[in-house]
């Protein structure tokens, strides 16, 4: 009886199974394999949502609260004390803009930054494509920002009707959708590196709000690019956050376009965070359940 068995184990085949898991080939996830699990993508994307705000008395009032009060407080300190230029814009609509978009872009980041040890507890009890996880945060940030830009939207065409000298320009209906989906890889990018290198060096988890902040400010959010001086403009080829806020502030008020070659500069970055998060991802997670 005992030999039956062993003899009919030995000669199954793994296409007798239903589903057969097998490690990953290279060093990036199988983005095939994420597609199949795009229904639990958006299961993780409705549990995120509907946890956040579950016990909360204003819920996603506070999508509007936070970069309202933002935007105001950097006019403030910016604008009136600074005295900073905000290349012709109305301050709130200049700081408002810079704000949600770098809103976005830092959920992306900062939430992914602790994939590992936030799902330790799911990730050890059942198999599924980890990147589902971060890919269904990058979705969730979607709904804080399309509350924030119908607020950007609503002012901007308020302050048009008021002062019909403002440029309100309508290649945000065709350039936003790319923006977000740059800011989006960006910020998945970004934060699957941090959350890989988190497996080792937990520390990292309490510097990602500090790196995250000093990275604001050296990118062109509560300044324009256009006051930077000529000898800094190498600092912002390498720092792929510029061309997403220029871009949305061309796109909506006809804001001055960057160059050609710091975009591309930008993009190329973008493209090797993101391979080197994915591949430092597809490593971490063979055996970040035993180190975590």
């Amino acid at each position: 009886m005992t030999e039956h068995l062993k003899g009919s184990a030995s000669t199954r085949k793994d296409d007798d199974w239903d589903i057969v898991i097998k490690p990953s080939k290279g060093n990036t996830p199988d983005l095939g394999l994420v597609w199949q699990y795009r229904d639990l993508v958006w299961m993780f994307f409705k549990r995120d949502f509907t946890t956040f705000y579950k016990q909360t008395i204003l819920g996603p009032v506070w999508y509007i609260i936070q970069p309202s009060l933002t935007a105001m407080t950097y006019y403030v300190v910016f604008g009136k004390i600074a005295n900073l230029s905000t290349d012709g814009l109305p301050p709130f609509l200049f700081y408002m803009s810079g704000t949600i978009i770098w809103s976005y872009f830092s959920a992306c980041l900062t939430n992914n930054s602790e994939v590992f040890s936030k799902n330790a507890n799911l990730f050890g009890k059942v198999y599924f494509p980890r990147l589902v996880v971060p890919l269904s945060v990058a979705m969730s940030g979607l709904v804080a920002f399309a509350i924030q830009f119908l607020l950007l939207l609503t002012v901007s065409i308020g302050m048009k009707i008021a002062n019909p000298d403002l440029a309100l320009s309508y290649w945000f209906l065709f350039l936003t959708p790319l923006v977000l989906l740059y800011i989006a890889v960006l910020g998945i990018g970004a934060g699957l590196v941090v959350s890989a290198l988190t497996v080792r060096f937990r520390d990292l988890v309490y510097a990602v709000g500090f790196m995250t902040q000093l990275w604001m400010y050296g990118t062109p959010i509560v300044y324009p690019f256009s006051q930077i001086p000529e000898r800094y403009h190498w600092f912002y080829y390498i720092n792929p956050m510029t061309t997403p806020v220029q871009t949305f502030r061309w796109a909506l008020f006809d804001a001055p376009a960057l160059p050609a070659g710091l975009c591309l500069a930008n993009l190329a970055v973008t493209v090797a965070i993101t391979l080197c998060g994915l591949a430092l991802f597809s490593r971490a997670e063979a055996n970040a359940m035993d180190t975590v």
